[in-house]
Order: structure tokens, then sequence, then C-alpha cells
């Protein structure tokens, strides 16, 4: 590892969260010092006011920008309004504040909702324009691609340094298994879970089970940023995913094998299977800084569900 971060603050927002605690862990193992975590509980990001005391108080060398308001396919459906708006005035004001003061590098990290609908496989950046995002989160993956619009007008006009990148569905330990707004991973970990311990003989999932995606173990995701942020510089987004796709219905399969779960899976085809199929072009993030995802898919997934069981009992 270089010393890149070693004499650098680092402000990263949503730090504190899911995703953040595994970038936390990453640069604190290069050696960084100066971490500033704006909590939320201080700093509401999407007052213009909170962002100007801020960065006031913290002075950032590099901002990595992970917070935002996201959930799963029915959190998305209920407040696409509150996506919408959260996640695009929190980033518009946080890149524009930074560019004022000359902060030397942006870390925006965008979302592959952000893809059209019926992107081609695998997803290229260079497909990221060709059509509207899928309908059920089109309002959060558009309010992201607003910050790469940003981002590449900033470069363009003021030579400000940022850089987009666009990471898959995340899982892991620490994970948000609340049923309201969790990701489909954990939310398949806590259906079996809980029917295990309640005799439930079945489980009931969402959509038809045939939509695909690709799933990144939260540290690698991490990794991945981190890397970006040491070597890349240049103003077209990259993705950042694990190199591969699975049928919702083999997730499910996995999920319930995995957990001892021996019930029937019903789905529910009233309900949305959101976009038809989700699976990166991964070259870019191998070729401009070198990241490759290292976690088999089914040791991170056993070790989320492990992660999880352990949480309730404690």
């Amino acid at each position: 590892m270089s010393d890149f971060f070693k004499n650098k603050r680092i402000v990263v927002t949503g730090g504190a969260g899911f995703l953040g605690k595994y970038v936390l862990e990453g640069l604190r193992k290069r050696g960084c010092k100066d971490i500033l975590v704006p909590e939320i509980q201080d700093y509401n990001l999407t007052k213009l006011t909170d962002i100007v005391r801020m960065y006031d108080y913290m002075r950032p060398d590099i901002v990595i920008h992970l917070a935002a308001v996201v959930g799963g396919i029915g959190a998305n459906r209920e407040h696409p309004g509150r996506f919408f708006y959260e996640n695009l005035i929190m980033g518009i004001q946080l890149i524009e504040q930074a560019r004022i003061r000359n902060i030397g590098k942006f870390v925006a990290i965008g979302t592959v909702c952000a893809y059209p609908k019926f992107t081609p496989v695998p997803f290229r950046e260079e497909e990221i324009w060709n059509g509207y995002p899928e309908e059920t989160n089109a309002p959060y993956g558009l309010a992201k691609k607003m910050l790469l619009v940003q981002s590449q007008a900033y470069r363009t006009e003021y030579g400000f340094n940022s850089i987009f990148l666009v990471p898959v569905n995340l899982y892991g330990p620490g994970d948000n298994f609340s049923p309201e707004s969790s990701h489909v991973i954990p939310a398949l970990i806590k259906k079996c879970v809980d029917a295990i311990e309640n005799g439930d003989d079945y489980i009931s999932c969402w959509g038809t089970g045939n939509a695909s995606r690709e799933f990144i173990y939260a540290r690698d995701a991490a990794e991945g940023i981190l890397l970006a942020t040491e070597h890349y510089n240049g103003s077209e987004p990259v993705n950042i995913g694990a190199g591969f796709e699975i049928k919702i219905k083999d997730l499910v399969e996995k999920i319930a094998n995995l957990t001892g779960f021996k019930g029937q899976i019903r789905w529910d085809n009233t309900k949305p299977d959101g976009q038809p199929r989700r699976f990166l072009d991964i070259s870019k993030a191998k070729k401009l800084f070198g990241f490759e995802a290292k976690t088999d898919f089914d040791k991170g997934l056993k070790e989320t569900i492990d992660w999880y069981k352990h949480q309730r009992k404690v």
C-alpha cells in the first residue's frame, strides 16, 4: 500500500452506515489518521447551512460521498419524491461547496439503478444514457445520475477533480435488515430465518423470480472505492461490481439452503420484479485502478447469515 492517504483529511459522508464502516476500515488499514464522519444527528446534509458548517469545521482534502437515502423496490415505490429530492439536493450542494473551497477531490457514489431499464448485458459505462431507468427506482437512479452530470460539468468548467463510481447491489455483515427498507439479500435472509423460528412452512417472495441481479460484498466495494480514490482522476463513470449475475429464484434457493429453511417458496406475481437483469462490465475498474472483487458469493452469504443470526441473539 502507498502513503497516499496518510497525511490527508478524509471526510466520509455516510461513514456510520453499512458501506461506510467498510470504507473507514479500509482507510485505517492504509494508515489514514484524519478520518471525519459527519454524523446525521449533527449534520443534515440536505441543508446548505449544515454542509457549510461541516466543511468549515472538517476542512477535508478529499470527500467520499456515500450518504444516500435508499431502500429496496418497496421503499422506492413508497418514497419516490423523497428519494429523488434528498439524494439530489445532498449531492449537488456537497459538490458545489467542495468546488467553492477548492477541495482536492470529490468521490461521488452512484448506483446501478441509474442504468436504462433494458441495458444490454453486461452493462457498459457507455450505455448509461441510452434509455430511461426501471420505473420503480428511476427517481433515485436519476437523482444519483445528475451527480455524474455535475461532476463532468465542473471538471470541464472549473477543473474540479470529481469522479463518479457505479456500484451494484451490496451485501454483507452489517447490512440493513429492516423489512421497510432492506434490499433483496437481507430481506430474504430475514424471511428464511424468521420462518424457521416461527415454524412456518412457506415464505412469500416478490415477483416471478426470473429477474437477475449482481451482488458485491461490501468490503470488496469499499476496496474498489478506495483504489479509485487513490488512482482514478477521470471524468467517465466506472462500474464497481463482482462480475456475475444470479436469477432471484436461484438466489432464494441458495439462501434457503444456507439458512436451513426447507419449506415452500411462493411467488407473488402481483409485485414487481424490478429491472429485468443487472450485470456490470467491470473491465474498466480493473484497467484503470486495478480493482477486482475477491469474495466468493457463497462465502459472503454465509458470513452475512451468521452475522444476522448472531445479532438476533444479542
